[in-house]
């Protein structure tokens, strides 16, 4: 760290106003997304700036990293870091941290919750009640939750809440990932052919980072089962949404429920179209607790890079 330069943080993205006002009343703050010429400004200011606030949705560009040549850290708000280039930041010697630990319970939530609204027809049955239509017609039937067959993309920590949530609808949990863990005493498939051929519903709780992008494809739907519902609270990048939005339509799959997308905050017409689908708009964590305590590592990682102790979150 170059002592003799301001304690400056550069926002890359907008962040909540509670860490904006913690990090403004400790640190020089510099906000990227309010300059109109943003490549200008760091040419100006680039050399200013030791640490870099991010959302794990947005991350940072090289292009940004190369321009700062002080930069020491970044500290994520959010656990994805498919948006930072790692290599890069191992070969500049920039630390990387992330709001580990937080997440879990609430983006576990709202997968069941996705699988539970699709399911069981919640929206539309809301709307059936609020158009009025129950005073004429009965509404149609849903589809069973308890007892069906859940596969999991992905058993890291969210993955495996995600299971201990579907354990308490007595589901049957299949998931595949990089390798067993023999700890869980869930099924293990090989590959994610199997595990969508073997399930009612397919949980997406897998990084996204690039051998992953575009996983999900008309070859992973086509051996689905064609009443099973594909659920996806991870990254949009997983997704082929083309071949999702016509799996969709021809009815290969029964639905969606989707918190993320390939080109957030751009959402397809094609899938706003569909009843089948249930559409959230990147709020798996979005609660007050949540946010609160990723905002409080977020400022606990640049405080602590500053005051050079080490930093509570950072990843390898």
């Amino acid at each position: 760290m170059n002592t003799s330069l301001p304690r400056s943080v550069l926002l890359v993205a907008p962040v909540m106003d509670e860490l904006l006002n913690r990090l403004t009343e400790s640190f020089q703050v510099y906000r990227l997304y309010e300059q109109t010429n943003p490549a200008a400004f760091l040419q100006e200011f680039g050399s200013q700036i030791q640490t870099v606030v991010t959302r794990g949705d947005v991350g940072v560009s090289n292009s940004i990293i190369e321009m700062l040549p002080e930069l020491g850290l970044i500290a994520i708000f959010g656990v994805g870091t498919d948006a930072v280039d790692l290599s890069m930041t191992r070969s500049h010697e920039i630390a990387v941290t992330v709001t580990s630990g937080v997440l879990t319970n609430d983006v576990a939530d709202l997968a069941m919750g996705l699988l539970l609204a699709g399911a069981r027809k919640l929206v539309q049955g809301h709307t059936f009640v609020c158009e009025g239509r129950w005073l004429s017609n009965a509404p149609g039937l849903a589809t069973q939750v308890s007892g069906k067959r859940i596969g999991i993309l992905g058993m890291g920590n969210i993955g495996q809440a995600i299971a201990r949530r579907a354990s308490g609808f007595d589901m049957e949990i299949l998931y595949t990932d990089r390798q067993p863990n023999h700890k869980l005493d869930y099924q293990w498939c090989p590959d994610v052919h199997t595990l969508a051929h073997e399930s009612d519903f397919l949980v997406l709780a897998a990084s996204g980072s690039k051998e992953n992008q575009g996983m999900i494809d008309a070859s992973v739907f086509n051996v689905m089962p064609d009443h099973a519902w594909l659920i996806n609270i991870a990254r949009g990048i997983l997704v082929n949404e083309n071949d999702l939005i016509a799996a969709l339509q021809e009815g290969k799959i029964a639905g969606a429920g989707l918190d993320v997308y390939a080109d957030e905050p751009h959402v397809p017409d094609e899938l706003i179209a569909l009843e089948n689908v249930i559409l959230q708009p990147h709020v798996a964590s979005a609660t007050f607790e949540t946010r609160k305590k990723m905002s409080d590592i977020v400022f606990d990682n640049v405080s602590a890079w500053f005051n050079q102790v080490p930093l509570p979150n950072k990843i390898d």
